[in-house]
């Protein structure tokens, strides 16, 4: 009865009350070639013991998990103090409904202005919404976004953001009018540079810093760039934990900040739920997607939360509304309040400061391995690419037979990088960690 809530006898019951005398019957409308008609391969029924039992042996097996990992690549191991967890699972946010009445929505709708104060804190900008699905996402409603305010359709995205997040991209607003111009990046500085593809039809010019390659961009310049043309400037950040050490894109001139707040607190979850961030100047808060938290007073002084400025489908006339995003991701996005309030603006300077140096010395150490170089020159933060003397598929499958998962192949993405890799280290890698790493690539 925990897992299947009606009887027998009941489910004969709700067949009866329709007419019909087997569930088969409900799906007469699907054509019968399409039909299964077999049992599924699948074991008898378990008690509850027996399903938990079986559930640990499969997860014993995933020897991953316990592996020293450097991957990142827009999903990052860091850790998450315990009381994020602890205070996530109170009933009263665990279960709690979307805020659409403020009357009884108050704690819920204090938390989401939280949330958009600290990202606004973090990204330099004036006005943040109440968070996104995910960073991919965000940034195709940033193609949008900067549709609406430039009256203007074509998008020039660098090679050097997330493939995944540009693939997104392309889904999201395939149906569209948005023209999407990809431009390449330097191959000896691993950063944009040819600003070429910029005219006076260009909407948004979007970069990602740090990098897909974990190089720093040169955002004011770019900034300067696309502000000469009239187009915004979009800065997608797949790394949150960059912003405790980084100068903020909005000091650098963005206009629009999007990304993914998974480095706040929130575990990596085989890629998801996560938690997108969006932010902008406030001169363009009419056309942001998405939930918008504000504060009101009554008549009598008092101060209260409520949802403001949203020109969603579910608040204002459909040809009206900037989005069809119905939701938020509240729940997430209270793990990520959590955590920078507790880490608060010295213990976020601080992780970051662990990443920065923690990575500085794997990647001196491994260019100092013969036959291994480090192809960029840019500046970097947690992440960065190594080139080796053979396939990277080979060397990470000989890394990772000897217990370490040593990065992500970029040949997956780019074409003429086959013997390069990506590697992302954070402050839960440990110095004998790192060097196992050092120790299985000169051995690979």
């Amino acid at each position: 009865m925990r897992y299947i809530p009606n009887s027998p006898e009941e489910r004969e019951e709700m067949l009866a009350e329709v007419g019909l005398s087997h569930a088969k019957e409900l799906f007469n409308s699907i054509p019968a070639n399409l039909q299964l008609n077999r049992e599924l391969k699948i074991t008898e029924p378990l008690s509850e013991i027996e399903v938990i039992a079986a559930m640990e042996a499969m997860a014993a097996k995933n020897s991953a998990a316990t592996k020293p990992s450097f991957l990142g690549a827009g999903v990052y191991a860091h850790y998450s103090p315990t009381i994020v967890d602890h205070l996530l699972q109170r009933s009263e946010f665990f279960t709690s409904y979307t805020p659409y009445q403020p009357e009884i929505s108050q704690g819920t709708l204090q938390y989401i202005f939280e949330f958009q104060t600290l990202v606004c804190q973090l990204t330099g900008m004036e006005v943040a919404n109440a968070s996104m699905y995910d960073g991919s996402t965000a940034m195709a409603e940033a193609y949008l976004m900067a549709q609406r305010v430039t009256r203007r359709d074509k998008i020039v995205v660098a090679t050097s953001v997330h493939p995944e997040y540009r693939e997104v991209a392309k889904t999201y607003t395939q149906h569209g009018a948005a023209d999407i111009v990809e431009v390449a990046f330097n191959e000896k500085t691993g950063r944009l540079d040819d600003l070429s593809a910029l005219d006076d039809k260009t909407a948004a010019l979007v970069v990602q810093s740090p990098n897909f390659f974990g190089c720093i961009e040169d955002l004011q310049a770019l900034a300067d760039a696309a502000h000469a043309v009239g187009a915004l400037l979009v800065v997608v950040v797949t790394e949150a934990i960059s912003f405790g050490l980084l100068k903020s894109p909005g000091e650098c001139g963005a206009d629009i900040v999007v990304g993914e707040g998974q480095s706040w607190g929130i575990p990596m979850s085989f890629g998801g739920p996560h938690v997108g961030i969006f932010a902008t100047q406030e001169k363009y808060v009419r056309n942001m997607p998405g939930r918008l938290c504000g504060i009101a007073y009554d008549k009598n002084g008092n101060r209260g939360f409520v949802l403001t400025l949203s020109t969603r489908e579910q608040h204002i006339r459909r040809e009206k509304a900037t989005s069809n995003i119905c939701t938020n991701q509240g729940l997430i996005a209270l793990a990520a309040t959590i955590y920078m309030e507790a880490m608060g603006k010295k213990g976020l300077q601080e992780v970051a400061e662990q990443n920065a140096q923690k990575a500085a010395y794997a990647k001196k150490a491994i260019a100092d391995i013969n036959g291994f170089s480090v192809p960029f020159s840019s500046p970097t933060f947690n992440e960065f690419v190594v080139s080796g003397p053979k396939p990277a598929t080979e060397i990470l499958e000989a890394v990772c037979e000897k217990g370490v998962v040593g990065g992500l192949a970029l040949s997956k993405y780019y074409g003429g990088h086959d013997n390069d890799f990506l590697v992302c280290v954070t402050e839960t890698n440990t110095r004998p960690q790192i060097d196992s790493l050092i120790d299985s690539l000169k051995t690979a």
